[in-house]
């Protein structure tokens, strides 16, 4: 730390990644990215946009917006594009939360939400999970604060029902309630279409996980008129291009192939079935996911041995230090070629420590 780094930040921890290893090849299973490439459409459409550089991006993003809107089925006024969800995210915590606003969310989620609370210098309250990690929303209801849960969870991979959702959002109408649908499309229920009938909703939806697009750096945000004004009036006060030309054409792009978004999303859902099955078989506990990755424990290796020797075998998987959770790994769903590789190293490891 330089001694010109402001005494507001000094005790800031920021938000660490997933690795993104460059000394050697890895099956990777760390950081939620889909397995599948993007269609060539895609390709070409980066490609030709790279032609274009030397002129900025239409800060609306309009067209992608327009494309953005017709797939959720929502209007284009209630939709705003950003660099990434974290964006999105980042805007709705400066936009609604100040020391007279403060924010709860799970103790065990998605660890940006607490780093964004305190860049920001908002008050913020972790409500603890249930014993079985899952999000009880009856603890959220009344809450006078404004609310940001991940649905589907994550690490977790758990998520509760729209009408849940309902009740939350029922019992804060002051207060913005944030839904962050990162992985919804994985066996989520999505909350946009209850946008019009609830002014305290926002849902952060990503283009990385279900349509190939870490890289690009692509989300969104969807509420009503009035909450997409407010996130526009902070992202126009910040980053007014925010969308670069290459990213706004890879997502239009993505979003006209209907049919392979599908057959991805439906092959990462037997994917994780299967591999569901196999580490059940093998004496794991594994969480109910409704995401593109699983959350498992097993009684004859730590979840930090368990990391360490699949990453010394070439297979990278999550492990996290929190208390509660530090006996777990979290497993990315790839292939089914790599979901083998990955069990097959596992056995491997269960049988080494067996021994």
């Amino acid at each position: 730390m330089s001694k010109f780094f402001s005494a507001k930040y000094a005790k800031l921890v920021p938000y660490v990644p997933g690795e993104q290893p460059k000394d050697a090849q890895y099956v990777k299973l760390n950081t939620n990215e889909s397995p599948f490439s993007p269609p060539n459409s895609v390709l070409e459409a980066v490609k030709t946009e790279g032609g274009r550089l030397q002129l900025y991006s239409d800060p609306e993003s309009a067209l992608l917006t327009q494309k953005t809107a017709e797939v959720l089925g929502v209007q284009p006024s209630q939709v705003l594009m950003t660099n990434g969800s974290d964006e999105a995210l980042n805007f709705a915590f400066m936009a609604f939360c100040d020391e007279n606003h403060p924010i709860v969310f799970p103790d065990i989620s998605y660890g940006f939400y607490s780093v964004f609370a305190k860049l920001n210098g908002i008050p913020y309250k972790t409500i603890p999970l249930k014993d079985d990690f899952s999000v009880d929303y009856r603890d959220y209801l009344g809450v006078k604060a404004n609310v940001v849960i991940a649905n589907p969870n994550a690490p977790t991979g758990l998520a509760i029902s729209r009408s849940e959702v309902e009740e939350i959002l029922k019992s804060n109408p002051e207060n913005v309630v944030i839904i962050d649908e990162a992985y919804v499309d994985f066996g989520g229920e999505s909350c946009v279409a209850l946008i019009d009938k609830y002014e305290n909703l926002l849902v952060t939806q990503t283009f990385s996980k279900s349509r190939s697009l870490a890289g690009a750096r692509l989300g969104m945000a969807i509420g009503n008129e009035k909450l997409i004004a407010d996130l526009n009036t902070i992202k126009y006060s910040t980053n007014p291009y925010n969308v670069n030309r290459m990213t706004a054409a890879a997502g239009f792009s993505v979003l006209c192939e209907t049919e392979w978004f599908e057959t991805c999303v439906r092959t990462i859902k037997e994917n994780r079935e299967s591999t569901k099955t196999r580490l059940q078989e093998l004496g794991f506990t594994v969480l109910d996911s409704k995401t593109n990755f699983l959350f498992a424990k097993s009684d004859k290796v730590s979840g930090e041995t368990l990391y360490k020797e699949l990453k010394a075998r070439g297979v990278l998987v999550r492990h996290f230090s929190g208390e509660r959770i530090k006996d777990y790994v979290r497993i990315t769903i790839g292939t089914a070629e790599q979901m083998q590789i990955f069990l097959t190293k596992t056995e491997e490891i269960l049988k080494e420590k067996k021994v």
